[in-house]
């Protein structure tokens, strides 16, 4: 059978209100994570006010020995 281990990591967008999403520093690390064996199975945003992003949450897994 199959086994997976799971990794979440949280985003925090800059700015005084949030929503100022960096990207590339995003991409990066999202790489980073794929070339350790990690894949990305959900990204949400978690809502502050007003419809501006608190952060963003990502859910990664991959597979065990």
């Amino acid at each position: 059978m199959e086994k997976f281990e799971y990794k979440v990591v949280t985003y925090d967008p800059n700015g005084f209100f949030g929503g100022n999403v960096k990207i590339d520093q995003i991409e990066d690390q999202l790489n980073q994570l794929g070339n350790e064996g990690w894949e990305l199975v959900s990204c949400t945003s978690s809502n502050q006010s007003y419809g501006s992003t608190k952060s963003l949450v990502c859910i990664f897994k991959r597979r065990t020995a």
